[in-house]
């Protein structure tokens, strides 16, 4: 692909090999980041970009669809399977137009929903102010207990029975934590909303088993097909037959036009990747290489909001480091060590200059590492944020980094 490139436009032939450079020598520890296969960045490059095909398959409104309708139905149905959800919708562009047709299908402007608010863990699209969601509807947020870090289900309970929310969320960008799905649904049957389960963050856990499913408990799942999953930076919304209808009205032609066909066929390469018995070994040594680098980062100082993770993710209180979020990634990236500063629950600084960085280890999994690696990552870690306004160290331990992922090649890249 590179050559084809570079033959029409050099310029973003290069950024391109210079971003995969990147990928290669780097940790990247950026809970919503993840390497993608051969296969699946292959299909997302194919052909399959060229068709044009609004409606779904079977009811196209354009000619021309005979593979196109069996590329999506063979993602549909490996969703189905892999999730075991009555139905699938592959559509959505990515994540946040998928909750954008969870609306709306199910409520009107101005009505009420509910989710774990933006400080505490949530995203933007569950009703956060500053969001289309939070301007069209009426959002109420639960969070989590300052003593805990955790949710308190009495309290998502005592809440939900004083609004009576037609949508209540479940799930976020940085909750380390097992979600108890069966909880919310109860909650939602007990005030008649429809429970919706984000788990955009850990879908490819869930798949594999390494979190406990929504599906039992859930009417709506909304996720990305990236991430933990491990496929191109697409979305999807299962459900129960009853909501099949309304879901896909929502999406087509309801937010979207035609489908990306090459992300479609890209989606479905991934699930059938997901099915194989490796991706089991993969999720659950994501899970153990958590928490491998929670007790590594402790053991060096760290305070760790809820005291450790049960999934992909770590959010770390840098508060005791007397460090800002923005400043220790800032140093950890010249340091070859790539996350994001994050906010903490009940932060005390402004988001854009939160206390906390998160950490998520899929990517460094898909790589081949184990526990051992996550010990000299947390060591890593320390030192730079230790001495963050040096910058031999950085250059030292970007150098150390590129040895260690020399020894764990990157899968898909093309780069030697």
């Amino acid at each position: 692909m590179h050559p084809a490139i570079a033959a029409v436009d050099p310029d973003i032939a290069k950024l391109i090999e210079q971003e995969e450079a990147r990928q290669r020598d780097c940790l990247r520890l950026i809970a919503s980041e993840n390497y993608a296969s051969a296969a699946v960045m292959a299909a997302t490059g194919s052909v399959l970009t060229n068709k044009y095909s609004e409606g779904y398959p079977g009811r196209r409104y354009y000619e021309g669809q005979r593979y196109i309708d069996q590329v999506e139905a063979l993602a549909i149905e490996r969703a189905k399977a892999l999730f075991e959800v009555d139905h699938a919708n592959v559509q959505p562009y990515s994540g946040s137009p998928a909750n954008l047709g969870v609306y709306l299908a199910f409520v009107q402007p101005g009505e009420t929903i509910m989710a774990m608010g933006l400080p505490a863990g949530g995203h933007l699209t569950h009703g956060w102010g500053v969001s289309l969601t939070g301007k069209f509807f009426r959002a109420v947020h639960y969070g989590v207990r300052r003593d805990t870090g955790r949710i308190d289900y009495d309290e998502v309970r005592a809440l939900a029975k004083k609004e009576r929310p037609k949508l209540l969320w479940a799930g976020g960008t940085a909750v380390p934590r097992i979600i108890d799905f069966a909880a919310f649904g109860d909650i939602a049957k007990e005030v008649g909303a429809i429970f919706v389960a984000d788990i955009a963050h850990i879908s490819g856990l869930v798949a594999a088993g390494a979190h406990p499913s929504p599906a039992p408990h859930a009417d709506v799942i909304s996720s990305t097909t990236h991430k933990t999953l491990r496929g191109p930076r697409g979305g999807m919304l299962l459900c129960r037959d009853a909501h099949a209808k309304a879901i896909d009205r929502a999406i087509f032609p309801g937010l979207q036009g035609g489908p990306h066909n090459h992300t479609t066929a890209a989606m479905a390469v991934a699930f059938k990747e997901a099915a194989e018995p490796a991706f089991k070994v993969y999720a659950a040594q994501i899970v153990a290489n958590a928490k491998a680098l929670a007790d590594g980062l402790m053991e060096h100082g760290f305070e760790l909001v809820t005291g450790g993770t049960d999934n992909h993710l770590l959010l770390v209180d840098l508060t005791n480091k007397d460090v800002p979020g923005r400043t220790a990634a800032r140093a950890l990236d010249a340091a070859g060590i790539v996350l994001n500063c994050n906010s903490i629950p009940f932060d005390p600084r402004k988001p854009f200059d939160p206390s906390g960085v998160r950490l998520g280890t899929a990517a460094v999994t898909s790589r081949g590492m184990h526990e051992a690696e996550m010990k000299r990552i947390a060591g890593w870690i320390a030192e730079v944020v230790a001495d963050h306004e040096n910058e031999s160290v950085q250059a030292r331990v970007a150098g150390e980094v590129k040895e260690l992922c020399d020894a764990f090649p990157a899968p898909g890249l093309l780069l030697d």
